[in-house]
């Protein structure tokens, strides 16, 4: 099983977690192997002992919650009583209860994970670009504060995603951004006529700075090239493949 670990969050005591690739799993086809994503139209057994795989390797005993996910700035705030076969809508999740890790979903947009180690606090966020600009990473510092956390404690590790050279957008998409701010203008590099770059990465690293959190690591892996060994959103669409995986990131308090 590949498991990608940020070097801030594999310093702290009584945390796990990894930013899992796509091999390690049972399920077969376009979701070989490791496909943690219900939302998928891979077989529904196959998609739970993946999920239980991962949870595994994180903690024995350990549960797996995760989100419906739906690009919002929606943060659930994860406790003893949570159903970890349901998936409620959001994007963000925080704890403070040990045995439950916090699984973000992704096929190229970016998964985030935090940690305030002091406060015994954890919390995890999709942040594709609509989440991003749109204050996922807002919320999820936020609610992780109303659980004891302080932001200038606050260890966030950015995983796996499309990188800038992958990541080609209209010049539409590139004016949203600089309509919310012109210093956005940093995060694009030019392409083709009529179309542009957008580094997401670089883009989430800057909005986790500008909030205040104590440290941003970027683990620098682009999602799209298959031999990378995760699961893109873009590249099936560019081989014409009618669904996808999604790999999962996940963090947990071990105790």
């Amino acid at each position: 099983m590949k498991r990608l670990e940020a070097r801030t969050l594999t310093a702290l005591p009584s945390i796990a977690h990894g930013f899992f690739g796509r091999d390690g799993g049972v399920s077969t086809g376009l979701y070989t192997s490791l496909n943690c994503g219900p939302g998928s139209k891979d077989d529904r057994a196959a998609v739970t002992e993946n999920r239980r795989r991962v949870a595994q390797v994180l903690a024995p005993g350990a549960k797996l919650a995760s989100l419906a996910q739906i690009h919002s700035p929606f943060v659930h705030v994860v406790g003893e009583g949570w159903d970890t076969t349901q998936h409620p809508e959001g994007d963000g999740m925080v704890t403070a209860t040990p045995g439950i890790g916090l699984g973000i979903l992704t096929a190229d947009c970016g998964p985030v994970l935090f940690a305030d180690p002091d406060a015994g606090v954890i919390g995890a966020a999709h942040a594709g670009w609509k989440g991003a600009i749109g204050g996922i990473l807002d919320a999820t510092v936020a609610a992780m504060e109303t659980l004891g956390a302080r932001r200038d404690r606050i260890l966030a590790a950015i995983g796996p995603c499309i990188s800038v050279a992958s990541y080609e957008v209209g010049e539409d998409f590139r004016a949203r951004f600089l309509e919310a701010d012109a210093a956005n203008a940093r995060f694009f590099a030019n392409g083709k006529p009529g179309h542009c770059h957008f580094d997401l990465e670089a883009y989430v690293a800057a909005r986790l700075a500008g909030l205040g959190v104590g440290a941003v690591e970027g683990l620098g892996v682009c999602t799209y090239p298959a031999e990378n060994g995760f699961f893109s959103f873009r590249r099936t669409t560019h081989a014409g493949e009618p669904d996808y995986g999604r790999e999962i990131s996940a963090i947990l308090l071990t105790n």
